[in-house]
């Protein structure tokens, strides 16, 4: 049975448990939406106190976080400022780092930090949501409101001349979300191969097909990168997903995502659900309190040993909603430490 983290009722920082001791090979996994500064406007905010919104006190308190996880693999939605705050700060704590930033004019994006000591990168690909826009599969199903299908590949369509309307496949499909690719090989005797996605799909709940839409093309390409590390590094690598998805658990993205059935190009299991269930709530503001935040995996080779344990909604921490002083973005981080079980 998994040991629970718990929250600390101390400032912003959640206390992390001790490492427990194992023979085989463990690591640290967290997945956070840091809440890019660009998105902090006191008007988005107004049940935040002032002065948890500001960046100079919000950044350090991210940092600080990011400090107390202690995490050999971190990832983060809505990461913004990474050249100029974020890349450096890491790296004097022991990190490397993979970022995507969102196409367009939007200013924040994805990022893994990494620890070179526990891993070590091995390829990586960028996902630009956006590449919908030139399936003509996307665009057809889309625009007839059906499920897409992504499981074969589709040629590009050249760009039509037309005015632009909100009901244009090629306007809802073009939402400037992003996501990471990237293989690592773990720093064991085994030297085990795991795949790690990091995303961030829309968030409009009126444009469900839209993130259908998303999350169908990241497993179709996590799919094939998965293959592609198979066959380069003759392994079997394991795949954790991390994001913030924008769809509660009974969204269709969650259904589809978590699909036993062979509609999904690879076999997902929500870390949570496996054991005990989804958290109350990830994302806690007076308008919205709900999960969007998961990892997934796939494969046998990990087992987890230790959850991040979530605040219920009486939690001090939490009352009032976020960002607060205890937390200082409107979602609350996720994760798990993994032991990696021997092969047969």
């Amino acid at each position: 049975m998994t040991q629970p983290w718990s929250p600390s009722s101390q400032r912003i920082n959640l206390t992390i448990a001790p490492r427990l001791t194992f023979k085989c090979f463990k690591f640290r996994f967290i997945s956070y939406n840091i809440l890019a500064q660009v998105y902090v406007k006191s008007s988005y905010f107004q049940h935040s106190p002032s002065s948890c919104l500001k960046w100079k006190a919000r950044s350090q308190a991210i940092l600080m976080d990011f400090k107390n996880f202690d995490a050999d693999f971190l990832c983060t939605q809505e990461l913004d400022e990474y050249s100029t705050f974020y890349k450096s700060n890491m790296e004097n704590l022991g990190y490397l780092s993979l970022y995507i930033k969102r196409s367009g004019q939007k200013r924040d994006g994805c990022g893994i930090f990494y620890k070179p000591s526990s891993a070590q990168l091995l390829q990586m690909e960028e996902i630009d949501y956006n590449d919908l826009v030139n399936c003509m599969s996307a665009l057809n199903e889309i625009g007839n409101n059906k499920v897409l299908d992504l499981e074969t590949r589709h040629a590009p369509i050249k760009e039509l001349s037309r005015k632009h309307q909100p009901d244009d496949p090629h306007v809802r499909l073009k939402r400037d979300c992003v996501g990471l690719l990237a293989a690592f090989q773990l720093n064991d005797s085994s030297n085990h191969i795991i795949v790690v996605a990091n995303t961030h799909i829309y968030w409009d709940p009126n444009w469900a097909d839209i993130k259908l839409a998303q999350a169908k093309y990241l497993l179709s390409r996590l799919s094939q990168f998965k293959e592609l590390i198979s066959n380069k590094f003759t392994c079997i690598p394991s795949v954790l997903v991390a994001g913030d998805f924008n769809s509660t658990p009974g969204d269709e993205v969650y259904r589809y995502l978590v699909s036993a059935s062979e509609v999904a190009p690879i076999q997902l299991r929500s870390l949570y659900a496996a054991h005990g269930g989804e958290p109350t709530f990830t994302n806690c503001t007076p308008d919205f309190t709900g999960t969007l935040d998961y990892i997934f995996l796939s494969g046998s080779r990990l087992r987890a040993v230790s959850l991040l344990e979530m605040p219920g909604p009486e939690s001090a921490d939490v009352i009032g909603g976020l960002p607060n002083h205890h937390h200082p973005s409107d979602h609350l981080p996720i994760g798990a430490d993994f032991s990696v079980l021997q092969s047969p």
